[in-house]
């Protein structure tokens, strides 16, 4: 079958030239017929019309095979064939077979047959179309012939049933509703072989025999025109031609499906998405209204709440890829989807935005109810504190502790109304957010759940203010009583000041008030000034004795026993009477002082010649009993009624005011010697 073929020759009639080269193996008639009906085949019409001429190559076969070649001739091709030209060996065959003669059945065969030696078949047929093996010019390589005859016929199957796939294909897609269309496109999508690799073997093919054609063959010699009929150039152009026609097509088809299946799948997706955000993500927002009653629960609801934002988070990505997806078809600019992705899109932007608002809503609340229940608490423990530190017993050990208590009282309450002012305010504040709790409720109706949140934060600031107020209450009483505590503190610290000062003034008594005067005049001056300093010693004791009574009426109004009163009032009585005593003492020495100055002035300013001077000579006697009795009392110790006692100064002080009266005492007695000299004088004369 590699033997026999058409080399493209012509005969002197244009008829293209069939070789059928024969060899001593035994030849298969049928398979020889086959190839006679396939090289037939390929000629067109035209061609045909024109009549063949064979050239059966008996020089390497068998008289008995040549003729059964001949006669089958009869049965394939005999409109075709024009003429046989049967090559004979140099050596003819055997006389038998002359009996047979062709020439004579050439009207029962229907073409003349010669039997020719092959130098002789250039009578027949020109050299220039025939081939070496018969001693003609025609360059012609069988293997290189059949090898582009199987490409092309590979090329023809795969493009004729890849040309009736696409035209399925792309015939389904113009059909009248998009159902059938979609069922045709899904039933033949995918042609059985690709359409690329087919126009690259075809145009490779056709660059191929163009190539041959225009350049000539690797010989030199230029290529036989029937190569155009021999090889069906025309028909490769024709079938590319069609291929690229319906690929385009079919590419379109493809590119119409992949948006439309993308389409789909964005449309798919975006009612997923809306579904679950509509359906599940709405019902778990719904299910939570609450706000807690404490940190704990608050916190406890948030961390639900970031649960419930978790998951629609994996939803927001999606809805997020998906909007870039339609935006990018969008761009694309196709008209007949623009509604369509438009109407996607803002459905799936209006339902994110709507839930996103939701969790965002939701997500304030919690937060605004953490910060209310963290000010509530915070409120509570500063109301604890103040609480406990009223319902302590104030015991502090002076005054100065009552004002360092007493101002961190007024803190500790000053913080508390700031703390429950805080809490009005995010209190109100939560309560606004939850009277906008409504407008997103997806028609459910939330008072229940909104009361119960209302009347828990209303609950929550009037027990605080209660308890503020109670509070206030108990600081109100304290304040009073730690006032009368820090006056009580004052009271007994001047009363013991007022005792510190009458011992100062008992002191300054009996060491600085010791003179007692040079004369009269000057002892009764001091005499006054003792009775101004007794009264400013009255006024301190009566001061102290006030303050004392105060105290007494201050600890009967706390409840409390006298802290230091019960030691301050016989202090302060104790020191009296000594002042008192010592102020006697005093009084009774100056008053002494006067009657022995103002006696022994009037003896001592009398003349001796005075008779009232003589007459007053018992005056004598009474002043000397006064001057000793106040030297006396000079050296007596002031004798408290506790039986203490204490002298006025210093020893060399009383011996000074002793040594002044001594001096006084001994001019009166020169006075009275000097009256009596006389009254013995004038008896002797």
């Amino acid at each position: 079958l590699l033997f026999l073929s058409e080399t493209g020759g012509k005969d002197r009639r244009s008829g293209l030239i069939l070789t059928i080269p024969l060899c001593l193996e035994q030849t298969s008639m049928d398979e020889l017929s086959v190839t006679l009906d396939y090289l037939l085949s390929i000629p067109s019409e035209k061609c045909k019309a024109r009549g063949f001429t064979v050239i059966v190559d008996g020089r390497k076969s068998q008289w008995n095979v040549v003729k059964t070649v001949v006669l089958m001739l009869q049965n394939v091709v005999p409109a075709e064939v024009s003429l046989v030209c049967v090559v004979k060996p140099d050596e003819f065959w055997d006389k038998k077979v002359t009996h047979f003669c062709f020439w004579k059945e050439k009207d029962r065969l229907g073409f003349e047959v010669i039997l020719v030696s092959a130098n002789k078949l250039t009578r027949y047929i020109e050299p220039c179309q025939l081939t070496e093996d018969f001693g003609g010019t025609l360059t012609y390589d069988h293997m290189d012939w059949l090898n582009k005859r199987l490409v092309f016929e590979k090329f023809t199957k795969e493009s004729t049933s890849l040309l009736d796939e696409l035209a399925l294909i792309n015939n389904g897609s113009d059909k009248g509703t998009q159902q059938e269309r979609e069922r045709s496109i899904d039933l033949n999508f995918l042609p059985s072989v690709d359409p690329e690799t087919v126009l690259q073997t075809g145009h490779e093919l056709l660059s191929e025999l163009q190539q041959r054609r225009f350049n000539g063959s690797d010989g030199g010699v230029s290529w036989s025109p029937m190569d155009d009929e021999l090889l069906a150039q025309p028909q490769v152009m024709k079938l590319l031609d069609s291929l690229r026609e319906q690929y385009t097509r079919y590419q379109e088809v493809c590119r119409q499906r992949s948006k439309r299946t993308q389409l789909e799948e964005i449309q798919q997706k975006v009612m997923q998405v809306v579904n679950w955000l509509e359906g599940p993500g709405s019902e778990q927002l719904r299910t939570q209204w609450g706000i807690g009653d404490s940190i704990r629960a608050s916190q406890a609801l948030q961390q639900k709440h970031e649960e419930i934002e978790s998951q629609h988070s994996e939803w927001f990505a999606v809805y997020v890829e998906l909007n870039q997806q339609i935006a990018a078809l969008l761009n694309a600019g196709d008209e007949e989807d623009l509604v369509e992705l438009k109407a996607l899109q803002q459905q799936l932007s209006d339902v994110c935005y709507r839930q996103a608002s939701q969790l965002e809503f939701r997500q304030n609340l919690l937060q605004a109810a953490l910060e209310f229940h963290s000010v509530a608490q915070d409120l509570s423990q500063q109301l604890d504190g103040l609480l406990g530190m009223l319902c302590v017993d104030v015991a502090p050990a002076d005054g100065a502790s009552i004002q360092q208590t007493l101002k961190l009282l007024e803190e500790k309450l000053k913080s508390v109304d700031l703390g429950l002012q805080g809490l009005r305010e995010k209190g109100q504040s939560l309560l606004d957010q939850i009277s906008n709790q409504a407008s997103w409720a997806y028609g459910k109706d939330v008072t229940i759940e909104n009361k119960e949140n209302v009347d828990h934060i209303q609950g929550v600031m009037e027990d605080m203010q209660l308890r503020k107020q109670r509070c206030e209450d108990m600081v109100d009483v304290r304040r009073l009583k730690m006032l009368q505590m820090v006056q009580l503190f004052k009271c007994e610290e001047d009363a013991a000041q007022a005792v510190e000062w009458l011992s100062e003034l008992l002191d300054a008594l009996l060491k600085t008030h010791i003179r007692l005067g040079d004369d009269a005049q000057e002892t009764k001056v001091l005499l006054e000034k003792h009775r101004k300093f007794v009264d400013v010693a009255q006024s301190t004791y009566d001061y102290g004795r006030q303050l004392l009574q105060a105290t007494v009426v201050l600890c009967q109004s706390l409840r409390c026993t006298s802290r230091s009163s019960g030691d301050t009032l016989p202090r302060l009585n104790r020191v009296w009477k000594q002042f008192t005593v010592t102020s006697e003492e005093r009084v009774h020495r100056l008053e002494t002082a006067v009657a022995f100055h103002s006696t022994a002035e009037k003896i001592l300013q009398e003349c001796p010649d005075q008779p009232e001077a003589l007459s007053e000579m018992d005056q004598f006697d009474e002043i000397e009993a006064v001057g000793k009795s106040l030297l006396d009392r000079l050296t007596v110790p002031v004798v408290y009624p506790d039986g203490s006692e204490q002298y006025f100064g210093s020893p060399s002080d009383m011996a000074s005011a002793a040594e002044h009266i001594r001096e006084k005492m001994k001019l009166v007695s020169l006075k009275k010697q000097q009256l009596r000299q006389p009254e013995a004088t004038t008896p002797e004369s």
